[in-house]
């Protein structure tokens, strides 16, 4: 998301810089000027005189507040997760919510969860979903159905919001009770050669393992899929289910808080919180019921279609603005 709003802002004329450490990694394509700090430690004076200094996570709001009362700039968070429920070191991450009042959050949920804890109300910039996920109408209505969803790596510990034990219970018991169903798990190579736990599900043979090398092939695992199922339990913003929604999949998930903001129980998904144990219950209805499925998958594509990249950026923009006054 931050190559995507920088890249962004660059293209309508500011420019913007990161400022990261020497062995900082850049996975994505990045089009604005990167600074290298000459220690692992990012300091105040490592930033350069701006208008606006934008911390991304709980670690740099201290040094950003520094960089900024030092006359470098407006501080300003941007909120990727909500730290203090997610992480380890609670405490630091709690506090760190103190430091500037000037706050971006993703999605509505988040924005009241910060606030309800803090008293601090963010401005709302949304995700959005790249121009290369797109519904290639590629399915055929009497071809095998397919169910998929994503799976990511367990160690390090964190993925415990993304009750990956159960999606693999949904989908075992989904595979035994409809056998001719083919079931997609889609996993990062880098993060599936790491993983001890990964290797043992991907080789499960009720199960087939796919591994998208980038966006392009992803977008083909995606519209090759009828139905995609999530089970997160904590997400600021959901992206995957969007991803799959554009794609012309139908969406069966878990209230994960962040996504609220653009499903609709019964009108472009079907939702269930995780205390109700309904997932395989409406995956089991999607399958059952081709008409349900379609109407999905095609109300969801129509509310995909509205979180744009371009959006995002004009939505940051603008409140950079506003905290500049």
């Amino acid at each position: 998301m931050l190559v995507e709003l920088a890249n962004g802002l660059a293209h309508k004329g500011h420019h913007v810089t990161f400022v990261m450490p020497p062995g900082g990694v850049i996975e994505y394509p990045n089009k604005v000027q990167v600074i290298r700090t000459p220690r692992a430690e990012i300091k105040a004076e490592d930033f350069p005189v701006s208008d606006i200094i934008v911390s991304n996570f709980y670690t740099l709001t201290n040094v950003c507040e520094q960089a900024s009362l030092a006359g470098k700039g407006v501080h300003v968070r941007i909120s990727l997760c909500y730290e203090p429920v997610f992480l380890d070191d609670h405490e630091a991450s709690f506090k760190s919510y103190h430091v500037s009042k000037n706050l971006i959050v993703l999605s509505s949920w988040q924005q009241q969860l910060i606030k309800l804890n803090h008293g601090i109300e963010g401005k709302i910039v949304p995700v959005g979903v790249s121009d290369v996920f797109k519904n290639m109408n590629i399915r055929k209505d009497n071809k095998q159905i397919e169910v998929s969803g994503i799976v990511r790596i367990t160690e390090g510990g964190y993925s415990w919001h993304r009750e990956q034990e159960y999606l693999i219970s949904v989908f075992t018991k989904l595979k035994q009770t409809y056998p001719a169903i083919k079931i997609n798990l889609i996993t990062p190579p880098s993060e599936l050669k790491s993983s001890r736990w990964l290797k043992q599900v991907h080789g499960n043979r009720l199960f087939q393992s796919l591994t998208p090398l980038n966006d392009q092939q992803l977008n083909m695992f995606l519209n090759r899929s009828d139905i995609f199922v999530s089970s997160s339990t904590y997400d600021t913003a959901s992206l995957p289910g969007l991803e799959a929604m554009k794609c012309g999949a139908a969406l069966a998930t878990v209230y994960s808080g962040g996504n609220m903001d653009y499903c609709r129980n019964g009108e472009n998904c079907l939702l269930s919180y995780r205390h109700e144990n309904k997932l395989f219950r409406d995956v089991s209805t999607l399958i059952q019921q081709p008409n349900l499925r379609n109407k999905l998958r095609v109300e969801g594509g129509k509310e995909a279609a509205k979180w744009t990249w371009n959006r995002s950026v004009n939505q940051f923009e603008q409140a950079l603005t506003s905290f500049k006054k």
